[in-house]
């Protein structure tokens, strides 16, 4: 299995970039539905969301938990590009680390979730804030990683890559489509699957489920990590 793993790394890296694109709309669901209409992993409708809020107080729309989501977001981005300078993509012990990381953010927000039964703003914020620090390392993860087209994040510059390169448009016949068709459906399944797991009474369902998620990347992505000795850089 290891060796199956190792022979076919970038077919690997692709599926497990598309099962974070799942669980990130998974975490956007929770933080919707489940944390006052707050993304923390697509920051673009973070930051239009936080843009008429403070245009129009009458709204109602949230302003501190966008602020914290897209700030703690920065953060994890922030910090995975600084483990990664100057390395070529790929997977490295760093990454397993990372991805380690973002799981046990997740797990802990989820732990927080059920341990709570109530709870108060400032507790809801600091889920916000774990969250948005986990998707923020984790995309910047992934863009070190560098499987195209798969950002685990975001789907506009996706869906433009699909229509930009359509034959409609006068593209090539041969294009990346199928990844870009599946990181779509997947962010829009996890949503989905993430709102139903909400009917259960709790966010913190769909948090654990997004950390068994990731954990299984880890395992798998070091799994089938190339050897170093098959010149494969082993920091």
């Amino acid at each position: 299995m290891l060796s199956s793993l190792r022979d076919h790394p970038s077919g690997l890296h692709l599926g497990l970039m598309l099962a974070l694109t799942f669980s990130t709309g998974v975490v956007d669901a929770v933080g919707y539905l489940g944390l006052d209409r707050v993304f923390t992993g697509n920051m673009t409708g973070n930051v239009v969301i936080l843009a008429m809020a403070l245009a129009d107080p009458s709204s109602k729309l949230p302003v501190i938990g966008p602020i914290v989501a897209l700030a703690c977001f920065l953060i994890g981005a922030a910090i995975a590009g600084r483990v990664f300078r100057g390395m070529k993509a790929g997977w490295y012990p760093r990454t397993t680390v990372l991805l380690i990381f973002v799981a046990a953010l997740l797990a802990t927000a989820a732990t927080l979730a059920f341990v709570v039964a109530e709870r108060p703003d400032p507790l809801n914020f600091a889920i916000t804030g774990a969250m948005g620090l986990a998707m923020g390392t984790q995309a910047g993860s992934a863009r070190h990683i560098g499987v195209a087209d798969v950002t685990t994040v975001v789907v506009t510059s996706t869906l433009v890559g699909i229509a930009f390169d359509s034959r409609f448009a006068g593209g090539k016949d041969k294009h990346p489509w199928p990844r870009r068709a599946g990181a779509i459906l997947l962010i829009g399944a996890g949503a989905a699957v993430g709102a139903l797991l909400l009917h259960m009474g709790n966010i913190g369902y769909g948090l654990g489920l997004a950390a068994l998620i990731t954990a299984v990347v880890v395992v798998l992505g070091t799994l089938g990590r190339p050897h170093p000795v098959d010149g494969y850089p082993g920091n």
